[in-house]
């Protein structure tokens, strides 16, 4: 693709992390302790690692199953307890432990064949969370779906038939929800009413629709409404604003962005999957973390509501 030369620009030169991640994702950033969380869903790791401290802080816990996105619990605080995607559906994770036990799970007859990608809390405590073909299923199939997750009722799968759901974000004033699907690459919002039937969505349109050869992967929106969206197979993070236009980018030395936050001093982390099939700098950087200033602010984050 041609540069567009009227587009804001940054570039990421050198990894923060060079975690080595197989599928980097789900950054989620902890003000309270200036720390970032981010997962392996191919390794099935869960990363930490302190901002304040530098990379050497990096801690890993090892899971026997993927897990895909985290979460903070309203009431409980994220030291101790987290809540997170996991391949059946959502889970409680014991940060001291390491052990985690599943509060609702994704409709039984699906569970084998998905796995659960990204999502998050909305600001009534619900979490969106989507599905998708799990990896050693072979080709990815139209078989995934977005499911909305209230306290540990059941699941309501809100849309179906989707290959790659990907990420889901709120506007600054929280009354336009947002999600990816990534092999239509298209990003669609519905206005949101947090004040009907514990919000609503309505009126879908298309927000954004990527012309390129990589796909749109995850994003994070900004205070001013921006959203900072990843993309996979371009080695760049995109700035849209919230019009629907492309004004900015940010670019890495490695193809696959995946996801990224904004996290304390108005810097953009990024996290990449491994590039095993490119050659050079894409290849030796694939899975690292990566951090450029950016200046700008992340909206604030919801806890999800375990219980009424």
């Amino acid at each position: 693709m041609a540069e567009n030369q009227d587009l804001q620009q940054w570039h990421a030169s050198e990894p923060y992390v060079e975690t080595h991640c197989s599928l980097g994702e789900g950054p989620f950033y902890e003000p309270a302790t200036n720390t970032l969380r981010f997962v392996d869903i191919i390794k099935q790791q869960l990363h930490t690692v302190s901002l304040t401290e530098g990379p050497s802080s990096l801690k890993t816990l090892q899971f026997t199953e993927a897990v895909t996105v985290t979460a903070d619990i309203e009431g409980r605080d994220p030291q101790d307890a987290l809540l997170v995607g996991a391949k059946q559906g959502l889970a409680v994770l014991d940060r001291k432990t390491g052990k985690y036990e599943y509060v609702t799970k994704f409709v039984q007859d699906q569970v084998e064949r998905v796995r659960s990608n990204d999502g998050v809390v909305d600001p009534n405590g619900r979490f969106w969370l989507g599905t998708m073909t799990d990896f050693n299923l072979g080709p990815f199939k139209p078989e995934g779906s977005l499911y909305r997750f209230a306290n540990t009722t059941p699941a309501t799968a809100t849309r179906s038939g989707l290959t790659i759901p990907n990420s889901v974000g709120f506007s600054p004033d929280s009354r336009t929800m947002y999600f990816t699907h990534s092999t239509a690459r298209e990003v669609i919002a519905w206005d949101y009413d947090p004040a009907v039937d514990g919000g609503s969505v309505s009126n879908e349109r298309v927000f954004y629709r990527h012309v390129g050869p990589g796909e749109p992967d995850g994003f994070r929106v900004d205070t001013e409404g921006n959203l900072w969206h990843a993309v996979y197979g371009e080695s760049r993070v995109l700035k849209i604003s919230p019009a629907g236009k492309l004004v900015g980018e940010v670019k890495i030395p490695t193809r696959n962005a995946t996801c990224c936050d904004l996290v304390g001093g108005g810097e953009l982390v990024i996290t990449t999957a491994g590039d095993d099939e490119g050659e050079g700098e894409s290849k030796r950087l694939g899975g690292a973390l990566f951090k450029v200033q950016v200046g700008a602010e992340g909206t604030p984050r919801f806890g999800f509501k375990l219980s009424q």
